[in-house]
This record gives structure tokens, sequence and C-alpha cells, in this order.
């Protein structure tokens, strides 16, 4: 998420950094739902010591986290809750029209309603319901959206709904219209990218071979599945589809399958490290990689703000347009990685 979201040039970007433009996949339509998988694997774990707790004690807490995470992202929408007007002059934000959802927003929401469900409800009315939020997607987006093609970026159930829920300037505007690609009806089957009840089912099968091959061949089925569904509801990532749900889970139990073998089974640990350093402070790396983006949209250098400067003369004087870019968004990356590094070295979690 670091990585994809801090290219040195927004215009020259390698296709597998890139979200598909509408319909389809790249590896970087992978990221954000696999955030949410890890989320809700982590969740298996975590929700166990809930078990012998009063329930007030377990409300508090999930409703506490999710407060904090949802006013974060908010946090992020306003920050630096300046911007610089062409003349360089510092103008304050109109806060009233900051973005009201966003990846934190809707990491707070599916954590919310995921954590109701899989301390409350068994985990085979987990799956049952699990389906019907897919296909009452499916219905919802189809009834509602506007013909000939009620999944288009124009004519989407999912953009109908928020507008109807928020002002138009409180939405992203990214797609060259006002929509928000994490908006509040697409959060609903983002909620099934948590409940995947891979983590219950590892605990309890075990980090063995028979494991592995059952995740290979549900994740294998996912994504047939998802291809299939494709035809009739496509896979896209904007407005969270079912088929795009089914489709990232599938390659999210293929790549767990895979890590399990490599580090459970073979005992190739060391590298792991790297990623290991993120995984430790996740919430607080991708905050502050965000924080200091923005601060750099703001602090000028020679006419102008320190991002491009930066990114002319330590990458773009030697290296070609596309080069450069992914030199700039790998540095960054290196940037925060020593960060969490530092922090690990020294215990320190910052979590929720």
């Amino acid at each position: 998420m670091v990585l994809v979201n801090n290219p040195g040039s927004w215009s020259n970007i390698y296709t597998p950094f890139k979200h598909a433009s509408w319909q389809g996949f790249t590896p970087t339509d992978l990221v954000f739902p696999t955030f949410l998988f890890v989320i809700g694997n982590a969740m298996s774990f975590s929700l166990r010591k809930y078990e012998e707790k009063p329930e007030m004690f377990f409300l508090r807490k999930i409703f506490t986290r999710s407060l904090l995470i949802f006013f974060i992202g908010l946090f992020m929408s306003a920050f630096p809750f300046v911007y610089r007007n062409e003349a360089g002059e510092f103008i304050f934000k109109d806060l009233t029209q900051i973005r009201i959802m966003g990846v934190l927003q809707r990491i707070a929401l599916c954590y919310l309603v995921a954590s109701l469900m899989l301390h409350y409800i068994k985990i085979q009315a987990t799956l049952l319901i699990s389906i019907n939020i897919l296909l009452f997607y499916w219905w919802i987006m189809y009834r509602f959206g506007t013909p000939p093609d009620p999944y288009s970026l124009e004519g989407n159930t999912a953009l109908k709904f928020d507008l109807l829920i928020f002002h138009p300037n409180n939405l992203w505007k990214g797609f060259g219209i006002t929509f928000d690609p994490e908006g509040l009806l697409s959060t609903l089957p983002a909620v099934v990218n948590v409940v995947a009840i891979a983590g219950i089912f590892i605990q309890r099968s075990g980090n063995t071979i028979p494991t592995v091959w059952k995740l290979v061949l549900s994740g294998l089925l996912l994504v047939i599945v998802a291809k299939f569904w494709d035809l009739y509801f496509p896979i896209i990532k904007g407005i969270w589809t079912s088929s795009y749900v089914l489709y990232s889970i599938g390659w999210d139990l293929l790549l767990i399958a895979a890590l399990i073998l490599i580090i459970e089974i073979w005992k190739l640990k060391k590298w792991g490290y790297f990623f290991v350093v993120f995984g430790r402070n996740p919430l607080f790396i991708f905050v502050l990689s965000g924080l200091i983006a923005m601060l750099m949209s703001v602090i000028w250098i020679d006419g102008g703000s320190i991002k491009p400067w930066i990114y002319n003369n330590a990458f773009l004087s030697w290296l070609t347009l596309y080069d450069a870019s992914i030199a700039f968004a790998v540095s960054f990356m290196l940037f925060m990685w020593i960060i969490g590094y530092i922090l690990d070295k020294k215990k320190i979690y910052i979590k929720v």
C-alpha cells in the first residue's frame, strides 16, 4: 500500500503498480482486500481472549477501536489542514468538505461488523451470511443500477447510495467524477474479505501438507467461480463487486498456503523479517506514510513542493521516466521500513 500510493509521478507508473482503470484486476488490486483478509486472520486469534471476558468489555473494546481507526482516517483526510495556492500562500482547508470515507474508514467498519459476526455467530452461519451478502449485493447493484450497464462508473448503485448519504463535496473525485471507491454501500461486501475463516481453519488443521493442499484447492475453486461470475457481475475493485471479493480471497488463500509451506513446513524463515517489520506496526506505518506524503505537498523549495524537487533531482536526473517513478516509490517504502525497523528493535509497537 505504501509502495503503490507513492510513485514519483502519477503519469509514469508500470502497469502492475496501477489499479485497473475500472473492470479488471492487477496485482495492485489485490493489496487492499489482502489487508482486510490479514485483519480477519489476526482476529481469529485475538478474539479468543474475549471469550471469557464480560460482554461489555468486548463491545467497548471493538467499538472504541473501530471509532479510533475511523477518526484517524478522517484526520488523514483533513491533514495538514492547509494547502498552497498558485502563489505559494497557505490556505486553510474547508473541513466541511473533507472526504468522509476512505481506506481506514472502510477498515474500521469492516473490523466492527466482522468482529460481531465472528464473536456471536457460528462458523457455518457466518459462511452462509457471507454468501447471502455477496448475492444480495449483486441483486441490489443490478436492480438499482442504470441500464444498459448497471455496473458502470456513472450509473452504479454504490454511487447513488453514497449520494443519498453524503454531500458530493465529501466524496472522492479521483475517477474524474464524484465517486468514492471506498464508499458506504460497497463496504458491505468488503466485510466478507475479513470474515473469510482461513485463520480459524489453519488453527484447527495445523501447519501441515494436507492443510496446504486444502487451502490451494479452496483458493483455485474461488478463483474459478469468480472468473465465471465475472461474466455476469464483473470484477471491479471500484465498486468492490462480489466476484472481486471471491477472486481476491481465492488468491489470498493461495498466498497463505505458499507461506505456510515455505515458512512453517520448509522452515525458511529468515527472508521474512523484512515483511515482519511492516507487520509489527502496520497501521502506524501506513498512517505515517500518508502524513509524510501530504506534508511534502505543502513544504516548498524553489517555488514548488518538495516531492517533485526530490523526484526530479534525485531520480529523474539519471533514470528514465518509469524507472525514476518506481525508484522514488521504492525509496519512500524503504524509508518507512527503516522507521519500522527502529521501532521493532526498540520493541515499540503502536496499536489502536
